[in-house]
């Protein structure tokens, strides 16, 4: 059993959308507020964040003063894109729904820290696993009824349709009402799972988007990039990424360049990396996959200017690094992508 302690975080947002809920339920948060130990002047302040055991005491409080259980869907309703810095933003320009789940696993710590993200892609199915330790019975399941819902609303905006998965399981025990369950997520839901996921017909997880903007989505990427940088100092890897990424351009950095810029020893930087399961090289190598990726999507940008931004020396050099990555030259890719565009926009004729 995990315990929640003071040490985990929850953006500040969360709060907002719940007393914004709160308000609108005729109910003053104000008070409710006080007694779980948050300052107003924090709720809905980007720069931040909420001790989540605190969070948990304004959920138990909230259910109270409502009476209702399935709270968190209500709080999910009040979601907007903005309310997830700029991880929302990267989601809605996104360039298929996958690249939405993918975001949502990297960089699910802005939004709280406990939960581990994964994706998982099976024959038929793309599947978002949020999988929270056991941590207690005093645990408020709302609190994550509210983080699945708003996850799938952020599916929907970004698709603009209000699809449903396939398929969704919720670790929680079985409400007592389980209809609020079904209009949210769809009638195939199950309680009391071992995981909570949001599964996804496959080929619609990897179909274009017609809103999306790869430069717009780099851009806050960045954003969210440099916000958990700033703020998670033990997260080595996404310091060493922000740096990367602030580097290329330059020429490819050396694990020495970064641990400089860190300041920081290079055997100290190989150890603290060693210790989160990864290295300099497969951060280096993922880092420029993921932007070359977006890079050719946009139509703008030519071979040499991506090779440039990406610190390769040659546009022979890119070539044959992303014919490693995709297994098709930046050409073949930015065609076949095209194609699938105007495919999607024409409603697959």
């Amino acid at each position: 059993m995990t315990a929640i302690t003071t040490e985990l975080t929850t953006l500040s947002s969360v709060s907002a959308l719940l007393a914004q809920t709160l308000l609108g339920l005729g109910h003053d948060p104000a008070p409710l507020l006080m007694k779980a130990g948050i300052a107003s002047g924090d709720v809905g302040n980007p720069t931040k964040r909420i001790p989540t055991i605190r969070m948990q005491t304004l959920w138990r409080l909230a259910l109270q003063e409502t009476g209702d259980p399935a709270l968190g869907l209500v709080v999910a309703r009040h979601f907007q894109p903005a309310a997830l810095h700029g991880l929302g933003f990267a989601c809605l320009a996104s360039d298929t729904l996958h690249d939405v789940l993918r975001r949502l696993v990297r960089y699910s710590r802005i939004l709280i820290d406990m939960p581990d993200f994964q994706l998982q892609e099976t024959e038929t199915t793309t599947d978002l696993l949020v999988q929270t330790p056991d941590l207690g019975p005093d645990f408020v399941h709302a609190a994550m009824d509210m983080g699945m819902a708003i996850f799938l609303r952020i599916c929907q905006i970004t698709e603009g349709t209000d699809i449903l998965p396939e398929h969704t399981c919720l670790a929680r025990p079985t409400p007592a009402n389980t209809t609020p369950y079904k209009t949210v997520f769809g009638p195939n839901i199950d309680f009391e799972a071992g995981t909570n996921s949001l599964c996804f017909d496959k080929a619609l997880a990897h179909a274009p988007l017609a809103m999306a903007h790869p430069e717009l989505a780099r851009l806050n990427d960045q954003n969210v990039i440099d916000y958990l940088a700033r703020y998670d100092r033990n997260n080595i890897t996404m310091q060493v990424r922000s740096r990367i990424i602030e580097q290329l351009p330059d020429g490819r950095p050396s694990q020495g360049d970064i641990a400089f810029k860190l300041n920081t020893s290079l055997r100290s930087l190989q150890r603290k990396l060693r210790e989160q399961d990864t290295s300099f090289k497969e951060l280096l190598s993922n880092t420029q996959q993921e932007l070359a990726l977006v890079y050719i999507r946009d139509s703008n940008r030519s071979i040499g200017e991506i090779t440039f931004l990406l610190g390769f020396s040659e546009p022979s050099n890119f070539t044959r690094a992303f014919k490693r990555w995709t297994g098709q030259s930046p050409a073949e890719y930015r065609e076949q992508h095209t194609r699938q565009g105007k495919t999607r926009e024409h409603g697959g004729s």
